[in-house]
């Protein structure tokens, strides 16, 4: 199902100031809590969209980048990776929304979100190939895990709720206000028992393999987002996230633009006058096209599809081959002789018409198509 527009989600326009941006999400958080709607799986998804769209549209640079590229723009998802946010995601992010719009008691802060693991980062190298067809990398890191062996039993503070009650009377009436446990910072949770080296925080280090999928179509400086598999919270909190920066390996002969590829073709004098069959690069390996008679130089062929996918799925670019005619440099006496003969006749001589296009014509027509 293809993802709304952000700015539809929450219901303002692009010109949106940032306090409005904040009051329309305010307003969609208190309509769809899931305090308010228990069980109710439609509430809770209209919810995570709109956390989803004001987390982008309330940080400028995500703004800029979403107005420009749109979705496929800000990493998959809205940047939160191909799966969405959380609710750990949501409650651990906006806690100063929800604590101003709800009082500060209105649920959503305990159980193990406010101590939830650090996040880590990794970068994944991809060529051209790979960024094509999708890539699944196998990375070895190392992160804290719960030892083995501990156990835990629920705080006696805060109950197992992570956070700590109190009702103040006001001018204005009773005043309800939660603050994070600090008998077990928010976890809910106190170590019941741990084997001797186990650190007080019941975690230790241990390595992994994860496996990564990379979608077809992401692009040098995407962040994707693998939910869980950062290092684990202390007291038995919740993980982090793995965050994996997408780094682009430069191509031998294509360049990329987006979701277009640029090849430069170099011909020789004869093949632009008579025409020829060469062979050109493309992702999918080497294509035959045929370059017509009294080519120019600097035309561009278009070979549709040749270019790479939309991270979202709409279809691939195309790519353009762009027409050089080699000049020789050092011409042997023989060339050199016969192109004296030829260097007046009349047919060889430039005579442009309208239908050769200018070389900022060219250019325009490069970027616009």
């Amino acid at each position: 199902m293809a993802k709304r527009d952000y700015y539809e989600v929450l219901g303002v326009s692009k010109n949106a100031s940032a306090d409005e941006v904040k009051k329309a999400y305010r307003k969609l958080a208190v309509q769809y809590h899931p305090d308010k709607n228990p069980g109710d799986a439609s509430a809770e998804e209209k919810f995570k969209e709109a956390a989803e769209a004001y987390e982008v549209l309330s940080n400028p640079e995500k703004k800029q980048r979403y107005d420009q590229f749109g979705h496929s723009g800000m990493g998959g998802a809205g940047g939160f990776g191909g799966g969405g946010m959380n609710m750990d995601d949501i409650f651990s992010n906006f806690g100063d929304i929800f604590g101003s719009a709800f009082g500060g008691g209105f649920g959503g802060g305990g159980g193990g979100r406010q101590n939830r693991g650090s996040n880590l980062r990794v970068k994944v190298r991809l060529d051209l190939e790979e960024i094509a067809k999708g890539s699944e990398k196998k990375i070895r890191l190392k992160r804290y895990m719960p030892a083995e062996g501990v156990t835990y039993k629920t705080c006696p503070s805060c109950q197992g709720q992570g956070q700590v009650y109190r009702v103040a009377n006001t001018m204005l009436g009773q005043m309800r206000t939660a603050t994070t446990c600090t008998s077990c910072q928010g976890s809910g949770k106190l170590i019941d028992h741990k084997p001797a080296g186990v650190s007080n925080d019941g975690l230790e280090q241990r390595e992994e393999v994860v496996s990564i999928n990379i979608p077809a179509g992401v692009q040098e400086g995407m962040q994707l987002k693998m939910s869980g598999k950062g290092n684990a919270g202390p007291f038995g909190g919740g993980n982090g996230d793995l965050i994996v920066l997408i780094e682009e390996q430069e191509h031998e002969e294509l360049v990329r633009e987006g979701q277009k590829l640029h090849y430069d073709l170099y011909i020789s004098i004869p093949q632009a006058v008579l025409g020829a069959s060469v062979e050109v690069p493309t992702i999918e390996g080497k294509v035959k096209i045929k370059v017509e008679a009294g080519t120019q130089s600097s035309q561009i062929l278009r070979l549709k599809n040749k270019g790479l996918p939309s991270l979202e799925g709409y279809g691939k670019g195309d790519q353009l081959v762009h027409v050089n005619v080699w000049t020789p440099k050092r011409p042997s006496a023989e060339i050199k002789k016969a192109m004296q003969e030829w260097e007046n006749e009349e047919s060889l001589q430039p005579v442009p018409d309208k239908k050769d296009k200018s070389f900022f014509e060219r250019v325009k027509e490069m970027f616009q198509g």
